[in-house]
């Protein structure tokens, strides 16, 4: 079976760091996890700059991006404006949040659900403008659906019930987010099926699992279990989220790509060159912690770097 990893480290990562990664860096980054394999990556966010300075260059970015063949590029967008900048720019996937716990949507995007929810319905619109062939994909990731720092436990049955208004209102797919590490191989495959059987094996293929409690990689299996094909993963661990206080960062793009490998999925990602990657963002960032087990201990013998 074929995976596909979704690099999210240079907006998931980045914009949870004080730092500011200078755009030439950026742009090594990116062109350095494309040439090892990675096929989409998120290459920032098109948020107000006095918000996220660490976003101001998303569009350069794109544009960057689209000059690397069988390359996706992805951004997050918070609203119709944001999702605008981002088309002009050029994005080829789109990414809304809209959390389930309404205290965080509150913190994160000063929107409740319904003023979401329009705002999902008017992007939508806007993609659907744009010839068939042309069309950006437009997700929505369903933020804090496994538990809020905020909130604390998200009933189940929100979660569904907006992930079939974020369908209705035109959204090609959803994608589980677990924003603040609440998630558990158990709960991860109840809502896995619960969603999927509201809306459609179709619209649910992806996870954004954090590993703030150790359990990232075993949530990772248990969406395999349920059918997941697209896991989001930041290179070296960066990333959390501002308004979820205590949330570290994504799962291991290294170590989640090896644990694939080595159980024979098929990632397309040469490991030994994407583990070569992190230079350039230590480099970059100097001090800046990065996570891994698989760069620490480095590959067993004999282990075929590349799934064919």
């Amino acid at each position: 079976m074929n995976i596909l990893i979704s690099e999210v480290g240079p907006r998931d990562g980045l914009q949870s760091i004080e730092r500011i990664m200078p755009l030439e860096a950026k742009k090594a980054w990116i062109a350095a996890e494309a040439a090892a394999g990675v096929r989409e990556i998120e290459v920032g966010s098109f948020v107000p700059a006095s918000v996220l300075p660490q976003m101001a260059d998303t569009a350069e970015l794109v544009a960057f991006g689209n000059t690397i063949a069988g390359l996706t590029v992805a951004v997050l967008v918070p609203n119709l404006k944001g999702a605008e900048r981002a088309l002009a720019a050029g994005a080829r996937k789109l990414s809304i949040p809209l959390s389930v716990s309404e205290t965080h949507s509150l913190k994160n995007l000063r929107r409740s659900h319904d003023q979401v929810i329009d705002e999902i319905a008017r992007v939508a619109t806007m993609v659907a403008a744009a010839p068939a062939g042309e069309r950006a994909h437009f997700e929505v990731g369903l933020s804090t659906a496994f538990g809020c720092t905020i909130e604390g436990t998200v009933p189940e049955d929100k979660v569904v019930d907006l992930a079939e208004r974020a369908i209705a209102a035109g959204a090609a797919e959803v994608c589980l987010s677990d924003t603040t590490g609440y998630a558990d191989p158990a709960k991860v495959r109840r809502l896995v099926r619960r969603v999927k059987a509201a809306i459609g094996d179709d619209r649910l293929t992806s996870l954004h699992l954090h590993n703030t409690r150790g359990l990232g990689l075993a949530n990772v299996l248990a969406g395999l279990d349920e059918g997941i094909t697209t896991l989001d993963a930041s290179l070296g661990g960066l990333g959390g989220c501002p308004w979820a206080p205590g949330a570290s960062g994504n799962i291991v793009t290294e170590d989640l790509v090896f644990m694939l490998q080595a159980m024979g999925y098929q990632t397309g990602i040469d490991l030994e060159a994407l583990m070569k990657v992190r230079a350039i963002v230590s480099d970059a960032l100097p001090g800046e912690p990065l996570y891994g087990f698989t760069p620490d201990a480095g590959l067993p013998l004999d282990f075929e770097s590349r799934a064919a």
